[in-house]
Order: structure tokens, then C-alpha cells, then sequence
């Protein structure tokens, strides 16, 4: 927790600097912001697709460099061309190495819904994903109260938005959800000790209101897990270190699809 702490501080400030070099009048002029989102909600549950939401991530606080020199454009392309149902991309610098210019691109090259993987506490934010071409947004739990995910998720939506809601445990999941949600996200990283089990989200599907689509994040390391994954409930399956781990994330992506299909 102390880890998430620290980044959530330093994406206040980050975001205070940003109201100040780019206003908000200024992202709205964007090409991307007044076009049609897609909806990740839908893609994840196309029978054509593999339910799978394929990331694009250099590094972690808890791994550190995974993939210093992958291209976006190569990689999300191919994680498309894979039968991914939609992309994720980090974009907060300091701790992942990412940049909004990153999901511009994956923007650029693909229709698929994209999620903007980053550490949202201001409104700003939402207009800024909107501005950069992102489709939906990330809420954690652990780092907003009940009031504020409301709040920013009902703005998102505002703006034509959709919003995965990320938690770790049952507390989380009760005091968080609400209409203006689309997606539940279960995190199998335990932030206190960075183990990971998908036991976390097998024990909390049931939990999950059948309104919401569900997706398990982490940990995800082969095709089995995700064949026990779905006999829980879940439709979608957020994989990001399983891939960009190899030289070439799309070829790891589309082997790991064609196992996937065997299985079904």
C-alpha cells in the first residue's frame, strides 16, 4: 500500500501541473474528443473474441523493466490481429514508463476499445482520456471512497466513457459499485504483499452483480486459467506482463489465443 500511496501523491501533483500546461478548453479541441467511443463493455462479450483485454506496459513498480523497446504500434496491432477483444494501455510515466502519446498511437492503428490504464483521481483526467482517444477509464477502489468512483464514473460516462472499476476483496466490491459502473475488474495482486492468486477473483464472482461485466486482472499465465476463469463467470481477462515479457508481445499474444482455442 505504501507503494500506491506514493503514486497516488506524486498524480496529484502531476495532475495540478498539467491543469496549468494543458487547460481543459484546450484538450476538448482535440480530433478524438468529439468522436464516437467504442464500447469495451460489448467487445468483451463478443462471441468472435477472445475476452481477452491485452496491455501494453514497459514496466511495474513490483517488476521493473519488462519491455524497454516495444513498439506500440506493432504490438497493439498485432495483439488486435491476435483476436484480443480490446487493449489496455499504461500511460502514467514515473512508475510504468508510459505516456498518453502511447495510447494516441494504439489509437492511431486500431478501432478496438481502448482502456487507459492510469491512476484517475480528477475529472481532468477523464477529459484528458477522452482527448488522447481512450474508449474507458480505470477507478481503483483502494485508492477512492465510494463518493468519488460515483462521482468520476458518472462524469466518464458524460462524456461517452465507460469505467472498469478495479478491487481487491469483498469490502471494496460492496462499497464501490453503482449504476454508472460498466465493469467490475478483480486485481489477484495482493497490494500488501505483490503475491498473486486467482483464487482472489474465483472468491468473489459470485459477488459481482450479473449486470456488470466481469473481467479478473493478474496472474493470468495460460489458457487454463482462463478456461477456470470463465466457469466462475468471468468474460474478460486483463494480461499484460504474460505477453510483453517476449521480444515480440503480439506473437506471445497469438500463440497464447491459439492454445486458448483448443481448449474451447
Amino acid at each position: 500500500m505504501d507503494i500506491l500511496k506514493e503514486i497516488i501523491e506524486h498524480k496529484k501533483v502531476e495532475v495540478a501541473e498539467r491543469k496549468s500546461l494543458y487547460p481543459v478548453k484546450l484538450l476538448e479541441q482535440s480530433i478524438y474528443f468529439g468522436s464516437r467511443t467504442v464500447s469495451l463493455k460489448k467487445y468483451i462479450q463478443r462471441v468472435d473474441k477472445s475476452g481477452i483485454i491485452a496491455e501494453f506496459k514497459r514496466k511495474s513498480p513490483s517488476k521493473g523493466i519488462i519491455n524497454a523497446h516495444a513498439s506500440v504500434e506493432r504490438t497493439s496491432i498485432g495483439y488486435m490481429q491476435a483476436g484480443a477483444s480490446a487493449l489496455s494501455v499504461l500511460t502514467d510515466l514515473k512508475y510504468f514508463d508510459g505516456k498518453n502519446e502511447d495510447l494516441k498511437t494504439a489509437r492511431r492503428f486500431n478501432f478496438c476499445p481502448i482502456l487507459r490504464k492510469d491512476f484517475t483521481v480528477d475529472e481532468y483526467q477523464i477529459v484528458e482520456a477522452k482527448s488522447i482517444g481512450a474508449d474507458a477509464i480505470l477507478l481503483i477502489a483502494a485508492v477512492l471512497d465510494s463518493k468519488e468512483i460515483e462521482r468520476l464514473a458518472q462524469f466518464a460516462k458524460s462524456l461517452g466513457l465507460e469505467t472498469l472499476l478495479e478491487v481487491h476483496d469483498s469490502d471494496e466490491l460492496a462499497r464501490s459499485i453503482n449504476p454508472h459502473i460498466d465493469c467490475v475488474g478483480v486485481n489477484n495482486r495482493d497490494l500488501k504483499t505483490f503475491e498473486v492468486s486467482i483464487d482472489t477473483s474465483i472468491s468473489l464472482a459470485d459477488k459481482i452483480p450479473d449486470e456488470f461485466v466481469k473481467i479478473s486482472e493478474s496472474g493470468i499465465n495460460g489458457p487454463r486459467t482462463i478456461i477456470e476463469l470463465k466457469q466462475a463467470g468471468y468474460q474478460g481477462f486483463l494480461v499484460g506482463e504474460r505477453f510483453m515479457q517476449s521480444a515480440r508481445p503480439q506473437k506471445s499474444c497469438a500463440a497464447f489465443i491459439e492454445q486458448l482455442k483448443g481448449f474451447e
